[in-house]
């Protein structure tokens, strides 16, 4: 039992190999937004040199990231929660992570790049093919090879590599409009300014969520091994069904993108409406399933601690319920950076894991105790909702008025 809850208290620690992510969508997700503008504009010319800025730009400094995270790995992991009796399995499995970090951040610009031109199968196939290469490798090298917890980061590191490699072969096979030549790097004021207005808002986000499961991880553990355990299983759950709304909202901003480009509004409109109502639908589906197989989930990470059960039980049950609001607050947290509007889209981007999350986890756990910890994220998704329901009326508000000068515009070039 012990060596189970110092494993699932790792997985809380990997907000580091998280954070390094984020150089990947910052380059690549703001890169994304821009790039589906100007093909909606028909700028070819400017959207490869973009992407080819963007790629070389996530490389360099996810490098320079790793090997400054690589140097201060104990004190960092030290910060993020990570108990002594667990920093053994915490340094053996993040440092192999990290260090072939550089490929999965390579793999998150380039999907979010090819996203943005429209090539789903192909982003698609490269996260499918280390997916399921990672869940083949993960018993081979943890159990069968005897490798432990390191096993578990040379699996996926392996599993990085084959995503890599799908994305190069797109590449060199020149099945991409981008070219991704060296000669097309322009970090110019320019392309960046572009860039970085919704890739900083990504980053703080990603940065935001690696802070908030620190937090977390950090007054759980005043609660005992147990109740920082469950957090860990809690945590990869809820993010396996944030990542399917990710995914779906993948194909939603080439289109939302595009459309604003094109001033498309009706097309829109039409994008904005379904892509609710289908990430809504996912997200209740989700929200039934966790809470009725709670206990069972939460077994399955355990054989015998019945408090960690228990704790994670209440926990997943409570951001199950919440969950409901995901789909509506992350379409329109998408929305406003895909429009280039930097201010709006980092304001409601850093609502459910800081201007929201941070104030809970601080001010809840010292009324209701452990209860609170496990509250503060539901508490946090409603105040998140909320806020995001304010910004959406003015947002529609807003591209109404232009829809209808435009119509205005039109009829007037008609009469005349």
């Amino acid at each position: 039992m012990k060596e189970q809850n110092s494993k699932m208290a790792l997985l809380g620690s990997v907000p580091v190999p998280k954070a390094l992510l984020a150089l990947g969508l910052l380059f690549g997700n703001g890169a994304a937004a821009y790039l589906s503008r100007l093909l909606g504009k028909g700028d070819k010319e400017t959207a490869n040199k973009v992407a080819s800025t963007a790629l070389y730009s996530s490389v360099i400094i996810g490098a320079i990231a790793i090997i400054i995270s690589v140097i201060f790995l104990k004190p960092i992991l030290r910060q993020l929660g990570a108990l002594d009796s667990v920093m053994p399995y915490a340094v053996s499995y993040t440092s192999i992570y990290i260090v072939f970090s550089i490929f999965n951040v390579f793999n998150v610009t380039m999907n979010n790049i090819v996203s943005s031109e429209g090539a789903a199968k192909t982003a698609m196939c490269a996260l499918m093919a280390g997916a399921i290469l990672n869940v083949i490798l993960d018993p081979i090298f943890i159990y069968s090879l005897g490798f432990g917890i390191a096993g578990a980061a040379i699996a996926t590191a392996i599993s990085q590599m084959v995503s890599t490699v799908v994305y190069l072969i797109y590449i060199f096979r020149k099945s991409s409009m981008f070219s991704f030549s060296i000669k097309e790097y322009s970090f110019t004021k320019d392309v960046m300014s572009e860039v970085l207005k919704i890739g900083i808002p990504t980053l703080v986000f990603q940065i935001l969520t690696s802070v908030s499961m620190s937090m977390i991880n950090g007054a759980a553990k005043d609660y005992g091994s147990s109740a920082l355990a469950a957090m860990g299983p809690v945590t990869k759950i809820m993010s396996m069904g944030s990542l399917v709304v990710f995914g779906f909202l993948k194909g939603f901003q080439p289109i939302a993108g595009y459309s604003y480009g094109a001033r498309k509004y009706d097309r829109l409109h039409a994008a904005i409406r379904t892509s609710i109502i289908w990430s809504t639908c996912f997200c209740v589906i989700f929200e039934l399933a966790v809470a009725i197989f709670s206990n069972g989930i939460m077994a399955q990470f355990t054989k015998n601690d019945m408090e960690m059960i228990c704790v994670g039980q209440i926990a997943l049950r409570a951001n199950g319920i919440s969950f409901i609001l995901f789909g509506f607050y992350t379409v329109y947290s998408f929305l406003f950076l895909v429009m280039g509007k930097a201010k709006e889209g980092c304001v409601l981007g850093a609502c459910r894991q800081g201007i929201c999350f941070i104030p809970v986890i601080l001010i809840l756990p010292n009324v209701m105790g452990l209860n609170g910890i496990l509250f503060a994220q539901p508490v946090a998704d409603v105040l998140s909702a909320m806020i995001t329901v304010f910004m959406a009326l003015h947002l529609h508000k807003e591209l109404n008025a232009v829809q209808s000068q435009m119509t205005i515009e039109v009829h007037n070039q008609q009469r005349q």
